[in-house]
């Protein structure tokens, strides 16, 4: 039995270590060509290592940052992900605080309701939201973050929620009987023990709100405002024309900070996500 299991755990680890190679196959791929002249890119030569004669070096990384107000589009991305993760933390974790501890009628349908709204497209409500976006003045990337609050609650409720049923209520109470409030008991009882389900579900929102192209697209005054996704499109020139050097530059500049703020917490993924999941 335990030569079979050693068996399925090695042809396991092979078949996902390939899966994991074809995943990655992309990114190394934009990664060489951002290294390349234009030419070896927009030939057969995309699928092709970097040589003397196509190596370019950092300078598709400079132009990348030197067009399009590209650092600016960098903070304008920054603040649109931290604003929105610390608002949707925030507010969700209290929410689903509230929904397990008082267990009503109208708690759960809340509850329900945050759930359902996981399923629903975005593309049903985008022209409506883009109305009411510009009508309630939300269409600055400083108060963006309201939108991305109410996309990405259901998300964050279903998570917390899930966890907070397996904290005992008798610490709580205990708190109470102490002398603390009901916001003493949240930040110095609830938000402690909550902390591996804190930073899974900010990771997952950050690479959500951080890659997110339509949402600013539609709401965002394009003229103004451009996230660094939204910036990476106008590499596109007329008639057709695409600056691929600079635009793989660009796509690496944008994916580097998630990829390092994932390797650091990855960890805390898979405990925030279980716990969520099998508490309660």
């Amino acid at each position: 039995m335990t030569e079979k299991k050693s068996k399925s755990g090695i042809v396991a680890t092979i078949i996902l270590s390939i899966i994991s190679l074809l995943w990655i196959y992309p990114i190394v791929m934009i990664l060489f060509n951002s290294l390349k002249v234009e030419s070896a890119i927009t030939t057969a030569g995309v699928f092709q290592l970097p040589n003397s004669e196509t190596w370019n070096g950092l300078k598709n990384f400079v132009a990348s940052v030197t067009q399009m107000d590209f650092l600016k589009s960098f903070w304008y991305s920054l603040v649109i992900s931290v604003m929105s993760v610390v608002l949707i933390l925030l507010c969700c974790s209290m929410c689903a605080w509230y929904i397990v501890r008082v267990n009503g009628a109208l708690s759960k349908a809340f509850y329900y309701l945050c759930v359902f709204s996981m399923v629903v497209p975005f593309q049903m409500v985008m022209f409506t939201l883009a109305k009411t976006a510009d009508t309630l003045k939300l269409n600055t990337p400083y108060n963006i973050c309201i939108i991305y609050l109410g996309f990405g609650a259901g998300l964050a409720v279903f998570m917390f929620t899930g966890f907070v049923k397996g904290i005992p209520l008798e610490i709580e109470e205990a708190a109470l009987i102490d002398g603390c409030n009901p916001l003493q008991v949240y930040f110095k009882i609830l938000i402690p023990i909550l902390k591996p389900t804190i930073i899974s579900t900010a990771i997952l929102e950050l690479m959500w709100v951080w890659n997110d192209y339509l949402l600013p697209t539609l709401v965002l005054d394009i003229k103004k405002y451009r996230t660094i996704p939204m910036a990476i499109q106008y590499f596109r020139g007329s008639f057709g024309h695409v600056q691929m050097g600079p635009m793989m530059a660009s796509i690496m500049i944008d994916i580097i900070p998630i990829i390092i703020v994932y390797l650091v917490c990855q960890k805390y993924i898979i405990e925030g996500v279980v716990a969520g999941a099998v508490k309660g």
